[in-house]
């Protein structure tokens, strides 16, 4: 059978969000990606990514956080991509979501968050324990999801770039409150948005075993 890929409006409380959904046939997880700091579903690194872990057999859902009407306020005032509790809220509504998707349904399900979606993502898995299995932090800001992180039971991978001194440190502070198995991976010669030659590869590759390690191996491969 053909992969499936379609672009979905789904509900998050009183707003819908638009996401592009990727099913590997067949597949043996899924991951949804929480965009932070003014990015969304067309994010380019985030992409990158999940081409990767489509690869290896995930799915993914790269959903938009705000709608087109809070992305033009959030464009001038730059407030909305730091209301974690906002960013939360639809991450958790996405990950509700998950069970009821035809093609979604019976996957194990990871969260990938970058930037202050990181937190979201946390905060997400922190409040949706029986379907979140495993979260990835990309130049994260897990530090935001405060008092969370010690709700967080999944295992947490947290990546960042070794040209990122301040985000090292913060998110050293922040493993030290989860509660699950956590691993922090600097990424050599990389800065915050892991521009450099190979770095975007490396993230990719660690977020792909990471998946595969915590998806992959128990969960009942949905091949429709």
């Amino acid at each position: 059978m053909s992969d499936v890929e379609v672009s979905v409006r789904i509900p998050a409380g009183d707003v819908v969000l638009e996401a592009d959904v990727v099913v590997p046939r067949p597949a043996h997880g899924i991951v949804l990606f929480a965009h932070g700091s003014g990015s969304g579903r067309h994010s380019p690194r985030n992409r990158f990514v999940a081409r990767e872990l489509q690869r290896a057999g995930l799915a993914t859902v790269l959903a938009d956080l705000l709608t087109r009407e809070e992305e033009r306020t959030d464009a001038v005032t730059g407030r909305m991509r730091f209301d974690i509790g906002l960013l939360a809220e639809r991450v958790a509504a996405l990950v509700d979501w998950l069970p009821e998707d035809e093609f979604a349904r019976g996957l194990r399900a990871g969260l990938f968050g970058a930037s202050t979606g990181a937190a979201a993502a946390l905060v997400a898995a922190a409040t949706r324990p029986d379907v979140v299995t495993a979260v990835v932090s990309r130049g994260g800001r897990p530090d935001l999801a405060g008092e969370f992180l010690r709700l967080v039971h999944q295992p947490t991978l947290l990546i960042v770039g070794e040209r990122d001194p301040i985000v090292i440190e913060l998110n050293r502070e922040a493993m030290d409150k989860l509660v699950g198995e956590a691993r922090l991976e600097i990424i050599p010669g990389a800065s915050h948005l892991f521009e450099e030659p190979g770095a975007l590869e490396a993230v990719a590759g660690l977020a792909r075993d990471w998946f595969l390690r915590h998806l992959g191996d128990r969960t009942g491969t949905a091949a429709r």
